[in-house]
């Protein structure tokens, strides 16, 4: 990774026609995709790009936070440009991630605070079922 040097890690990186449509890509998709799912949409517009190239960029925007990496066990990280809080919902059907439509609730970080003697910073929180077409085919 070529960095710029700077006082933050925001901005720190040399700017990438690459990684630029990476980010493009994330925010025109709600579906949560893979390193490969990107990479399959993009190889033809870059013929010299690799997987490896892909993971290296998100991981700047990553780094940036300009995208938060999902890890809910799989195989294979999923990445998501909406960096707002919110939760998701995983189908357990077709491995689907859905953003789920409801305020994200502060109050419980603040809450594991004031009454475990922790100092949380964040949570989060996953739903786990069926999504509208997996449970319509049940």
């Amino acid at each position: 990774m070529k960095k710029v040097s700077g006082p933050s890690a925001r901005g720190f990186y040399r700017k990438s026609r690459q990684r630029e449509r990476i980010l493009a890509l994330l925010r025109s998709t709600q579906t949560h995709p893979t390193a490969a799912w990107i990479f399959d949409r993009l190889r033809r517009e870059f013929p010299s790009l690799s997987v490896g190239t892909v993971y290296r960029n998100i991981a700047i925007l990553v780094d940036e936070g300009l995208v938060n990496r999902i890890d809910f066990g799989s195989t294979f990280d999923r990445f998501d440009a909406n960096t707002l809080p919110h939760y998701h919902f995983i189908c357990e059907g077709c491995a689907r991630i859905i953003d789920v439509d409801v305020p994200f609730d502060q109050a419980i970080t603040a809450r594991v605070d004031s009454s475990s003697g922790l100092t949380a910073r964040r949570h989060e929180i996953e739903f786990y079922g069926l999504c509208e077409r997996c449970a319509k085919e049940r």
